[in-house]
């Protein structure tokens, strides 16, 4: 991970995350941790279904690998990273 992502994930520890994963997932939780590898630590996770039920799968892990995007939630205007 360059330094610019570690830097913007860092703004982003103890916030709300919308993340959309390959395989059609799409997830929402707070940030908790990760590590160069972009491995997230995600709290109070809740799956959103193509549905429109929402899974709550709680404390998770998620691959960095499996990330397609990301985006903070709750006020902040949808920064990418």
């Amino acid at each position: 991970m360059s330094k610019a992502h570690s830097f913007k994930l860092k703004k982003l520890m103890d916030k709300k995350l919308s993340l959309k994963l390959n395989g059609g997932r799409h997830v929402q939780g707070i940030l908790q941790r990760f590590e160069p590898f972009m491995n997230l630590v995600i709290d109070g996770c809740m799956e959103m279904a193509t549905s429109g039920q929402q899974n709550n799968i709680g404390k998770v892990v998620i691959r960095g690998n499996s990330i397609i995007m990301s985006e903070a939630l709750a006020g902040r205007g949808g920064s990418c990273l």
